[in-house]
C-alpha cells in the first residue's frame, strides 16, 4: 500500500481554539453570569486563560485520562473547561444538573470523576449529595473571590484564585486523536443512564461537518446563541464549531425565558440559535404576547423532540429560518439536518412545510439505513418504514464502562437509535415515532408524533402528548393528554372534530384528556413513562 505523504497532524479541539485566538483574536464571548453581569471577553484572552487553567489542572493533581465533572450553565468559564480540560489529555465530563439528585451521584460516581467544578447555582444540590460523592477530591465553584458562597462542602476551591498567578503559556501535550477529550450521559427515561465518551477526532470532525452550508451554515460573521445546554451533548457541538469558524459567540446562562433571550438576541446581534422545542415555544408565545420581533436573527436549529409543523410556520412569519435537525447522545449528536435542495425552489407554502417538518437528510460524515424486522433494508421511497440505523466517526461505538455495551445494535458495525423512519430517495427522514412510543391498534401502528403535531396546531393547545393504553379489542389505542393555553376552552368532542381529515378515522384518539401541565425530561422532551403512568393509573381529583 503505497501512503500518502501528507502530515500527520492529530485532530486536537486545542487547534479549534488556537486558530480562533490567532486569526480571531478580537472577537467577542458574551456571557450573562450567574452572579448577574454580562460578561465580555475575547477569543485572544480566552486562548491566554484556558492556558492558565491547564496549569491549574496540573496543580491540583490531575493526570491525563481523569475525568473533570462540570455542572454549569452556558457560559465563558464553562468554555475553559471544554478547552483546558480536553487539551490537557483529560476528560470534560459535562453533568446534566436537572436529573434527580441521585441520578448525578450515580453519573459523578460511575465516571469516577476527581475534581468537580460548579457554578454557584449548583453548590445546594452537591451539598445535598455531598455524603454520595466522597470520591471527588476538590470542588471548585466557578466564581471569583467576592462571591464564594459559604458552604458546608469538603475542599471547596474558587476558580479564579486557581488562575491567579497562573503562566500564560502551556506546552500542550501532543496527543492521539483518538483520546478521550469529552463525558456525556444519556438521559434515558429507563435504567441507569449510560456514558458516552467524545474523542478529540469525533469533536473536530463533528465541529466541521456541523458547520457546513446546508446544517449551520456559520462564518466569522455570525454571532451564534446556543440556547441548548453546554451540558446537554457539548450544546450540539457549538463550542466547538463557533470558535472553528471565527463566530461571535453569546451565552445565555441561566435564564431562558423568552424576554431574557430576545434582550440579548436584539443587544448582541444574534444570527444564529439552536435548542429544543419547549424553549422556543415559550420564546414564540412571549414575542406574540408583546408584539415583538427579532431584527437580527436569521437561523433558529430545533432538535432534541421533533418539532411541531406549527412551529416551522410561526417561526417562518417572523422571517426565521428553522433548521430542523436530528441528534442524539450516542451521534454526538447531529447526524440529520433539513436544508431544502435546489429543486424545492418554487415549492408550494403547504409542500415546503411538508418538507420542513421531516427530520433532514444524512450530513457528511455519517451513513444511515433503515432496515425491517429481518435486517433488511426497506425502500427510500419516503412510505415505507423501518428501524433507522447510523454509523460514523462521531457515532458512539459502546458506552463508558459497560463491557457488553457494543451489543447495542441488532446489525454488528451499526448503532441502532430506537426510532422508526421512512426515508425518500433523497435521504430526507421523517420520524414516525421512538420504537418505545408507536401506538400499535388492530395491526396497524399509529404515530404520537402525527397525533402530537395536529393537536398542538389547534389555536387553543398548548402542549400534547399522545400514548397508548391497552384495549381489549384492538390492542392498543391512543390517548391523548392535552395541556390548554390559559382562558382557551376546549371540549374532548371539538379537538376530535380537528382531527378529521387529518389522519384516517381509526387514528383519531377517541380518549382526550386535559391536564394543567406534562411531564418532560431533564432536557425537555415529553416524558412518556410518566404520561403513559398518568393514563393508566389516573389520580383521584382533590
Amino acid at each position: 500500500m503505497l501512503r500518502g505523504l501528507m502530515m500527520d497532524a492529530p485532530l486536537l479541539v486545542t487547534s479549534i481554539l488556537r486558530h480562533a485566538a490567532l486569526y480571531h483574536a478580537d472577537t467577542e464571548i458574551v456571557s450573562r453570569t450567574v452572579e448577574g453581569p454580562i460578561h465580555r471577553t475575547t477569543y485572544g484572552e480566552a486562548w491566554v486563560r484556558v492556558q492558565k487553567l491547564a496549569h491549574a489542572l496540573a496543580g491540583l493533581g490531575l493526570k491525563p485520562g481523569d475525568r473533570v465533572g462540570t455542572l454549569a450553565w452556558n457560559g465563558y468559564r464553562h468554555l475553559e473547561l471544554y478547552y483546558g480540560v480536553g487539551g490537557s489529555g483529560m476528560v470534560c465530563h459535562t453533568i446534566n444538573p436537572r436529573l434527580f439528585p441521585e441520578q448525578i451521584a450515580y453519573i459523578i460516581n460511575h465516571a469516577d470523576d476527581a475534581v468537580l467544578f460548579t457554578d454557584l447555582t449548583f453548590v445546594p444540590l452537591l451539598e445535598g449529595i455531598a455524603p454520595e460523592i466522597a470520591g471527588v477530591k476538590a470542588i471548585v465553584v466557578m466564581t471569583d473571590a467576592e462571591h464564594m458562597p459559604a458552604s458546608s462542602l469538603p475542599n471547596l476551591l474558587c476558580y479564579e484564585t486557581l488562575l491567579e498567578g497562573q503562566p500564560e503559556s502551556f506546552d500542550w501535550p501532543e496527543l492521539d486523536e483518538n483520546t478521550a477529550c469529552g463525558l456525556c450521559y444519556t438521559s434515558g427515561t429507563t435504567g441507569n443512564p449510560k456514558g458516552v465518551m467524545y474523542s478529540h477526532r469525533s469533536a473536530v470532525l463533528h465541529g466541521l461537518a456541523s458547520s457546513l452550508p446546508d446544517v449551520f451554515n456559520l462564518s466569522s460573521r455570525d454571532c451564534v446563541l446556543p440556547v441548548v445546554p453546554m451540558f446537554h451533548v457539548n450544546a450540539w457541538g457549538v463550542p466547538y464549531s463557533a470558535p472553528l469558524n471565527g463566530c461571535k459567540l453569546v451565552f445565555p446562562g441561566a435564564k431562558l425565558d423568552g424576554a431574557s433571550l430576545y434582550e440579548l438576541f436584539e443587544s448582541e446581534g444574534v444570527t444564529n440559535t439552536a435548542g429544543v422545542p419547549t424553549v422556543w415555544l415559550a420564546l414564540l408565545n412571549w414575542l406574540d404576547a408583546n408584539r415583538k420581533k427579532p431584527t437580527t436573527l436569521r437561523k433558529v436549529a430545533i432538535g432534541g423532540s421533533a418539532c411541531p409543523p406549527v412551529m416551522i410556520q410561526r417561526f417562518r412569519e417572523l422571517g426565521v429560518e428553522v433548521l430542523h435537525a436530528w441528534g442524539m447522545t450516542e451521534t454526538s449528536p447531529l447526524g440529520l439536518a433539513n436544508t431544502p435542495k435546489k429543486k424545492h425552489d418554487g415549492q408550494s407554502a403547504d409542500d415546503s412545510l411538508a418538507l420542513a417538518s421531516k427530520q433532514g437528510r444524512p450530513i457528511f460524515g455519517v451513513q444511515f439505513r433503515v432496515v425491517d424486522g429481518a435486517g433488511n433494508d426497506v425502500p427510500r421511497d419516503g412510505k415505507a418504514f423501518g428501524r433507522m440505523m447510523v454509523r460514523g466517526p462521531w457515532v458512539c461505538g459502546g458506552y463508558y464502562g459497560l463491557a457488553d455495551s457494543a451489543a447495542h445494535a441488532s446489525l454488528p458495525g451499526w448503532f441502532e437509535t430506537g426510532d422508526v423512519v421512512t426515508m425518500d430517495a433523497d435521504g430526507y427522514v421523517q420520524i414516525v415515532d421512538r420504537t418505545k412510543d408507536v401506538i400499535k391498534s388492530g395491526g396497524e401502528w399509529i404515530s404520537s408524533i402525527d397525533l402530537e403535531n395536529i393537536a398542538v396546531a389547534h389555536p387553543a393547545v398548548q402542549e400534547a402528548a399522545a400514548v397508548a393504553r391497552p384495549d381489549e379489542k384492538w390492542g392498543e389505542r391512543p390517548v391523548l393528554v392535552v395541556v390548554l393555553k390559559p382562558g382557551q376552552p376546549l371540549t374532548a368532542q371539538e379537538l376530535a372534530a380537528f382531527y378529521e381529515g387529518k389522519v384516517a378515522k381509526w387514528c383519531i384518539p377517541d380518549d382526550i384528556r386535559f391536564v394543567e401541565s406534562l411531564p418532560h425530561t431533564a432536557t425537555g422532551k415529553l416524558l412518556k413513562t410518566a404520561i403513559r403512568d398518568m393514563v393508566l393509573h389516573p389520580q383521584p381529583a382533590g
